[in-house]
């Protein structure tokens, strides 16, 4: 029961703009290159102190989402071209933690290319210290409840991660922890079916069995076969839910 009861907490001014103007951008009712009102304008019309709006646009400047320009203003960006991995869990927000298929497709090809290159050298690099680890993690596995799916997800990307770590390239574990929300946030939503998780239990048995073997071809196919899997259920778990409502 306490896991479902999270702390109520009121959004801060600051968050509250913030999450306005992320709408207002990504809705494309901000277009690209379209200038802002003033610091002062803004917090007139909003309500707010000068302050709050100087310190949300900084971090939506962070984001990527627009530029503070001395003598100009603030300019709206193009996220596309101007977006940090910060603008991923933006983006998952702003559909509510749903899936817009054109990003869940998106979010798809990168995972292929990124973990198919990460296992590959894992499958070369791995040492016996990270074998250990993954017969771990798959202790793990077999004894989770699978009807936790904070736990599910948790250990889901605990052992993605460590792949990356198997892999020996510094960068790849930090980009991984970069867009960790959004790839829990995709994982949660497929994670509430028990046979689903047990079929996902058994591709890492598989993964790991290629890493041991040093088989990077295996741990490969292996990889991309999770990834396809993973999709086709959400897939029909989304369509399922549109069938739903239209009902």
């Amino acid at each position: 029961m306490k896991k479902l009861l999270a702390p109520i907490r009121a959004k801060s001014l600051k968050e509250v703009f913030i999450e306005r103007f992320e709408s207002l951008i990504l809705s494309g009712k901000l277009e690209a290159g379209q200038r802002l009102l003033s610091e002062r304008e803004l917090a007139e019309a909003l309500g707010v102190s000068r302050p709050v709006v100087h310190e949300g646009l900084l971090e939506l400047e962070a984001r990527g989402l627009v530029t503070m320009k001395p003598r100009v203003g603030t300019v709206v960006n193009d996220y596309r071209t101007n977006g940090s991995l910060a603008i991923l869990d933006t983006l998952m927000n702003y559909y509510s933690g749903t899936l817009e298929t054109k990003l869940l497709d998106s979010m798809v090809e990168m995972r292929i290319l990124f973990e198919s290159e990460t296992v590959r050298l894992a499958a070369l690099n791995r040492t016996e210290e990270h074998l250990k680890v993954f017969c771990r993690l798959l202790e793990e596995w077999d004894n989770i409840d699978l009807n936790d799916v904070a736990a599910t997800t948790g250990l889901y990307f605990r052992f993605h991660h460590h792949l990356a770590m198997a892999s020996g390239n510094l960068f790849y574990p930090l980009l991984l922890n970069s867009f960790k929300h959004v790839y829990v946030n995709i994982s949660r939503q497929s994670f509430i079916d028990v046979p689903f998780m047990k079929q996902v239990t058994a591709f890492h048995r598989r993964i790991v069995e290629a890493i041991a073997a040093q088989d990077p071809p295996a741990a490969v196919e292996t990889v991309r076969e999770l990834i396809a899997y993973g999709v086709g259920h959400l897939k029909s778990l989304m369509n399922m839910g549109e069938r739903e409502e239209a009902g």
